[in-house]
Parts: structure tokens; C-alpha cells; sequence
């Protein structure tokens, strides 16, 4: 099964951010501990920057779980 598209209307967004708008995690703080623990990763990377900015095309693995950021709407 491939990534779930996550779309975007601005040029990036912040990988906490992306966490929670993707429902990857409930809550911003559990985001930034999953981020600082190394349990996050951007483009198959470990990724400790929670304000590292992803734009489109960028995937993002957390908790067996996988999204793609796609810029526009969702159709």
C-alpha cells in the first residue's frame, strides 16, 4: 500500500506540524518527543529536526505509518 497524500497550500510545512495535521500524532508535544527519540523519518533519513521543513514530494515514516506531501487540494 503506498503513502496517504497529505496536501499542502503553502510552499512547506514543518515536519511537527505535518505530524499532528496528518494524524501521525494526537497531540504537538508527542510529536516532538517522537522527533527528538529518532522515531521519525524523512525521505527513508532519521530526521531529530522538528522544524525541518518538508515540501512537495517529501515522505514522512512514523509508527508504520507513511505520508507523501503534495501541494494543492484534495480532490
Amino acid at each position: 500500500m503506498g503513502a496517504k497524500q497529505v496536501y499542502i497550500s503553502t510552499e512547506y510545512i514543518t515536519l511537527d506540524q505535518l505530524l499532528k495535521w496528518a494524524g501521525l500524532v494526537m497531540t504537538g508535544g508527542e510529536g516532538k518527543l517522537a522527533i527528538a527519540d529518532g522515531l521519525v523519518k524523512v525521505n527513508g533519513q532519521t530526521e531529530t529536526r522538528r522544524g525541518r521543513k518538508l515540501r512537495e514530494g517529501d515522505t514522512v515514516s512514523f509508527g508504520g505509518r507513511e505520508v507523501a506531501v503534495t501541494k494543492g487540494k484534495e480532490s
